[in-house]
């Protein structure tokens, strides 16, 4: 066995990363990062209104931001421009049915009332649409704001998750060693 100076975890007390204002400064610094200015890149404006509206639903707006504040259709149309590009028919198949369901007379979806669309909603419930919709949403609303949904943090504040670089493990009997 070696004989070194410094064991593990006196190596990692005096990272340069646990002194007091790195840390802190390398937390501004990510904070201070901006999300680009949020642009649709795959849905054209009248799709996004009518997703908005409806992802609007899942996640309603009230004592909380909702799925609009939280910016979830730049998420999606995200997803369906990248890493779920598979899912652009699905979409495209679901926004069909949704303007074939509208009720006489409505002229859009992001039209209707909030109780027309969740009963629009309710309808199509049973829809792969519908669940890939709810899923977006829902992974928007949590996510890391850089993949365009969560806009300032709303879903991390609503659940309580803290955005930073450096995690105090909680106490435990592996401390024990440390005071030896």
């Amino acid at each position: 066995m070696h004989d070194h100076p410094f064991g593990r975890r006196a190596l990692l007390r005096s990272s340069v990363l646990l002194i007091p204002g790195v840390a802190e400064a390398l937390q501004h610094a990510h904070e201070s990062v901006q999300a680009p200015a949020a642009r649709l890149e795959y849905l054209n404006a009248a799709d996004a209104a009518e997703i908005e509206a409806m992802a609007g639903e899942i996640i309603p707006s009230g004592d909380s931001p909702g799925a609009k504040e939280a910016g979830a259709i730049y998420f999606i149309d995200r997803a369906l421009k990248t890493f779920d590009a598979d899912k652009r028919a699905l979409y495209r198949e679901g926004l069909a049915e949704a303007r074939r369901k509208l009720p006489a007379g409505a002229a859009s979806v992001a039209a209707l009332t909030s109780a027309q669309r969740i009963a629009l909603l309710q309808s199509m419930e049973k829809t792969p649409f519908f669940t890939a919709l709810r899923e977006h949403t829902i992974i928007s609303f949590l996510a890391d704001p850089k993949w365009g949904g969560n806009r300032g943090k709303a879903g991390w504040k609503l659940i309580g998750f803290e955005d930073k670089f450096e995690f105090q493990p909680p106490f435990g009997f592996y401390d024990a060693e440390a005071a030896k």
